[in-house]
């Protein structure tokens, strides 16, 4: 399961140069002859079938990589990260959790890889259905970063041999192997900094009050959560709220 957030977490880093696309809530929509001038140059760079070209394959050994380095790390570490009080990881010592799959289940590595590729593949025909909306998303914030002569410009810049290169290459970018290298070692490094990430989130929260219980609530209240919840508003109670947490 770890494996699988992991893999999320690199779909995240691989849609954020565009995820900035979205047009801003409130924000005035570009007007039409700049949304003109923006599609030819948004067809350049970001081409019908650019995700799948940048997830098939290169997304699945990233992946593989971030794995590689979570199954390297001591058990000590992995639990502090899953909240584990440092009390209680006094008597673990430097194993790894490839170690101990190695004798609880032999097949773990490979299991998580052909989990995981099957997800990938779901993934990138999910983010071929997505990418139109993207495309026309990255038009409006090119429309609204450069006006027409500037769009104008990197058209003819893009009619160039160089140019033309660069345009096809420049999301592909996010893919090469120097790039795919830093994000792998990211992650393995982001998961040894979480327990003092969490520990700074949670004295930031410090002097915030702390959620209310169920019998906090007034019978207004209860009645509205009840509604949400598609429940009955004599089912809700502190105990079974804290039954549930417990068994997730």
């Amino acid at each position: 399961m770890r494996a699988f957030r992991s893999s999320l977490i690199g779909l995240a880093l691989l849609a954020a140069p565009v995820v900035q696309a979205q047009t801003p809530l409130g924000a005035p929509a570009p007007d039409a002859a700049r949304i003109a001038a923006a599609r030819p140059v948004v067809d350049k760079i970001f081409p019908a079938g650019t995700y799948r070209r940048m997830m098939d394959g290169t997304l699945s050994k990233m992946m593989d990589g971030m794995m590689d380095g979570v199954m390297k790390m001591p058990i000590a570490q992995l639990a502090r990260i899953g909240g584990v009080p440092q009390d209680k990881l006094a008597g673990l010592n430097e194993s790894s959790m490839e170690q101990i799959s190695a004798i609880i289940d032999p097949n773990f590595r490979q299991r998580t890889k052909v989990g995981m590729d099957a997800m990938m593949a779901s993934m990138v025909d999910l983010m071929d259905g997505f990418e139109p909306k993207v495309r026309d998303a990255l038009t409006r914030a090119y429309a609204r970063k450069f006006d027409g002569r500037q769009l104008s410009e990197l058209e003819a810049f893009f009619r160039t041999p160089t140019g033309d290169l660069y345009a096809r290459q420049s999301m592909m970018m996010f893919m090469d192997p120097e790039i795919m290298s830093e994000m792998q070692a990211f992650m393995p490094e982001m998961m040894k900094k979480m327990p003092d990430m969490a520990a700074k989130a949670e004295a930031a929260t410090k002097s915030l009050p702390p959620p209310r219980k169920i019998a906090d609530l007034s019978q207004e209240e209860r009645g509205r959560l009840a509604k949400l919840l598609g429940v009955k508003a004599s089912d809700l109670h502190d105990g079974a709220a804290t039954h549930d947490e417990g068994t997730k």
